[in-house]
């Protein structure tokens, strides 16, 4: 890799008389952020200017809150931006859950907020909740083990944004549950957000996750309904061709 042309590679550069911190430092920094941070290349281009309401209609409705899927991608998009403010103000703010049937855009408004969120410098953890579960139990095979399951639990329970992507409907067993209550309640006490997404109604987070579980995401989360009529990830499929 070609050496800074400001600072040579030393990281300081010459202000007056006083030596500062070159502008490559914080780029190198923030890259390393968004490699640890596990968002994918593709999650690199889902932000906010690129989320597309098109795909909300205004003329179906929430039968439960009486306003259309437009609207409701508005509401839920506003809150997403908001959240972003108020966490590079105040790490402990509140989280969001975003719930939703598969394709309606949940996961792209989450990776905006990570996206975001890196790009100001803060730190992020993307997790797909079953690939967490995966990782967790592979540390149980000695032959294979690269991580300990206390180091995949500690980073997810103290980075100071945790995005918990697909908490859906799996095959939840005790020991699953055990596993994300554990980060979850440590999340809540030590007042550090977490933005999830799950296909789960708000009723069925308690059947699959269990009661106390599901007390703490609704002390610590707000929620958001995103509704579409068809999955967005099958209308982009079909606009490419």
């Amino acid at each position: 890799m070609a050496e800074c042309r400001y600072c040579g590679g030393t990281g300081l550069v010459m202000k007056g008389d006083k030596a500062v911190r070159c502008a490559c430092v914080r780029d190198k920094i923030k890259e390393a952020a968004y490699a640890q941070s596990g968002l994918t290349p593709l999650m690199r281009g889902f932000t906010f200017e690129n989320f597309d309401f098109k795909y909300y209609s205004p003329d179906k409705f929430d039968k439960v809150k009486g306003v259309s899927y437009a609207q409701t991608a508005q509401i839920t998009y506003k809150a997403a931006r908001e959240f972003v403010d108020k966490f590079l103000q105040n790490r402990h703010t509140e989280g969001l859950l975003f719930t939703g049937p598969v394709g309606s855009g949940k996961t792209f408004l989450a990776c905006a907020i990570a996206n975001a969120v890196l790009e100001k410098g803060g730190q992020v953890l993307f997790v797909v909740v079953p690939d967490l579960l995966d990782k967790i139990r592979a540390t149980y095979d000695i032959q294979h083990r690269e991580l300990t399951e206390q180091s995949i639990i500690d980073a997810a329970r103290e980075i100071p944004l945790l995005i918990l992507d697909d908490l859906g409907v799996h095959n939840y067993t005790q020991w699953t549950i055990n596993k994300l209550y554990s980060i979850i309640n440590y999340r809540l006490n030590y007042q550090l957000p977490t933005v999830i997404t799950t296909n789960l109604s708000v009723a069925e987070l308690s059947e699959h996750l269990g009661e106390r579980t599901a007390s703490r995401l609704f002390q610590m989360c707000k929620f958001y309904r995103l509704l579409v009529d068809n999955n967005i990830r099958y209308l982009k499929r079909i606009e490419s061709r």
